[in-house]
């Protein structure tokens, strides 16, 4: 009986000491909340939103300070030569009607020339290069913003300039997650992310815990910024629709700044900045033609190496098309 005890006295005593290493073992693992903020999840809410990156203002792909790429797909899959081995640049980086898609890249040393943060409402705290705007856009925002907040309307902004590094870390855990054909379709590939552009904000509301979700356009706070925007110069650049020619999935959070006469055409035309810029080159084109100037004679705008007749192919327009 005295052997029976000490046997089992040894063994609750070899129990006790290996919870108790294991808790010392879990103590140094990150909790729920930590692996939250390093995790992304994709999830998806509609039928045009297969996989779509729905993210959380403290997402780590936001909110990390670092702008080194990290280890990604290979060539042709999240490096620095995109889909097809073709990288057309355009012309003008600055302009505020550049066209950025998956025809028309940035160069990947552009940095806008007068980033600056705009006086609104964040979904973070940190001091993050997501905060910034170019001037004009960002002075509009805050126009934007305030005529929200007076409307009852209250919206944060989640993430605004990114640059070319930024992008490429986002694209490549993107396509390590989930493959390359979703990242493509729901993230933009370095060097054709509007971010870059210092023109493009993403704007969320509480109503969806400030997360970059489709649900979003169904909110109150949705629902008056697609009807606002266009009066303070933006558009919501993906919308629902039109995924098929603008190749990416429908993002009621994506504000574009293009100006307020161009937003308003756009909007009120049920148009996409692609069909904008392809009439304005048509319109450019007929106005010379009409005052008798030959074609070689011909000085369009320059925002026609911006929208050429190729990308106009690819995306099934022509002229007459009206959205």
């Amino acid at each position: 009986m005295k052997q029976y005890l000490a046997a089992l006295l040894t063994l609750l005593v070899i129990i006790c000491v290996g919870i108790s290493d294991a808790r010392g073992l879990f103590s140094h693992q990150r909790s729920p909340e930590e692996d939250s903020r390093e995790v992304i999840s994709l999830q998806g809410d509609g039928a045009h939103n297969e996989g779509s990156w729905e993210t959380s203002p403290g997402d780590p792909e936001e909110t990390s300070p670092r702008e080194e790429p990290a280890p990604g797909p290979a060539e042709g899959e999240g490096g620095d030569t995109p889909p097809g081995g073709e990288k057309k640049l355009v012309e003008d980086p600055t302009d505020l009607l550049v066209l950025v898609n998956k025809e028309y890249n940035l160069p990947s040393d552009y940095t806008p020339p007068d980033l600056v943060e705009p006086n609104i409402t964040f979904s973070f705290s940190e001091d993050l290069p997501k905060r910034l705007l170019r001037r004009e856009a960002a002075e509009a925002l805050e126009a934007l913003f305030g005529r929200a907040a007076a409307d009852g309307i209250q919206l944060a902004a989640v993430s605004g300039y990114r640059s070319y590094d930024r992008q490429k870390v986002i694209f490549n855990h993107r396509a390590q997650e989930r493959g390359f054909e979703v990242a493509n379709r729901t993230s933009a590939y370095p060097g054709q992310s509007e971010h870059q552009t210092g023109l493009a904000m993403d704007v969320s509301g509480s109503s969806v815990g400030y997360g970059l979700v489709q649900s979003f356009g169904e909110t109150a706070e949705g629902i008056w910024l697609a009807e606002n925007a266009p009066d303070f110069g933006f558009i919501i650049r993906y919308p629902r629709g039109r995924e098929g020619e603008t190749g990416y999935s429908y993002e009621p959070w994506h504000l574009r700044y293009v100006g307020v006469e161009a937003a308003r055409e756009i909007s009120q035309r049920g148009l996409i900045l692609e069909e904008y810029l392809l009439e304005m080159r048509a319109a450019a084109e007929e106005t010379v033609a009409e005052e008798g100037e030959g074609p070689q004679a011909v000085e369009v705008d320059e925002r026609e190496h911006w929208f050429a007749a190729e990308q106009t192919e690819d995306l099934g327009l022509n002229p007459s098309d009206k959205g």
